[in-house]
């Protein structure tokens, strides 16, 4: 399967418009020492609110035991596929200080993150796929996490697979278009 361009309302960044979330990555792929080095630099260098940088990632390789107990964690149909993947990561936000302070801003700040990271991996040929099915409280005893880090979405890393290998419904969704609403309708008030 070749990449599934958007169609956009005005120009936007070809890494943009061809980024996607696939669920079929290509399971013999592994990911060289180097290869997640740029995508993390990215999320190193993006914006945060008092330059705080609350984000925190734990990575893990397919076959790792760090992979397992990721995996392990995943809900519904993510734990059917997400498997596959070249790598499983934890997006964790910094929710306290080091006074023990909340950081209202902390999981936007690691959206931003998890955002750049995303479009820098698409970059260089790597496919990102952003869950929210999957047990925040598992993720926090299996690695043991204190109550300064939460776990916000996991996501899978890797190269990109053939949608053959999904189960229907999962490869009816892979072979969709991409939809997104509207501008008119995402924007609120536009004076």
């Amino acid at each position: 399967m070749s990449a599934k361009h958007a169609t956009t309302s005005a120009p936007i960044l070809s890494t943009l418009t061809e980024r996607w979330s696939p669920r079929a990555f290509d399971s013999d792929h592994s990911l060289p020492e180097n290869a997640l080095l740029s995508a993390f630099e990215a999320a190193r260098w993006s914006p945060s609110a008092s330059n705080t940088q609350p984000w925190r990632f734990i990575v893990a390789r397919r076959g790792s035991e760090s992979f397992a107990k990721i995996e392990a964690t995943l809900a519904g149909f993510n734990s059917v596929w997400a498997g596959a993947a070249s790598a499983l990561v934890v997006n964790l936000a910094v929710v306290k200080n080091e006074a023990g302070e909340p950081q209202r801003w902390a999981e936007y700040d690691l959206g931003q993150a998890v955002a750049h990271l995303s479009v820098q991996a698409h970059s260089e040929g790597l496919y990102v796929h952003q869950m929210g099915g999957f047990d925040a409280e598992k993720i926090s005893e299996a690695f043991g996490l204190g109550d300064e880090l939460r776990a916000v979405s996991v996501m899978t890393i890797g190269k990109l697979g053939l949608p053959d290998q999904l189960a229907e419904p999962l490869k009816e969704r892979e072979l969709a278009p991409r939809s997104r609403l509207e501008v008119d309708d995402i924007i609120v008030v536009n004076d």
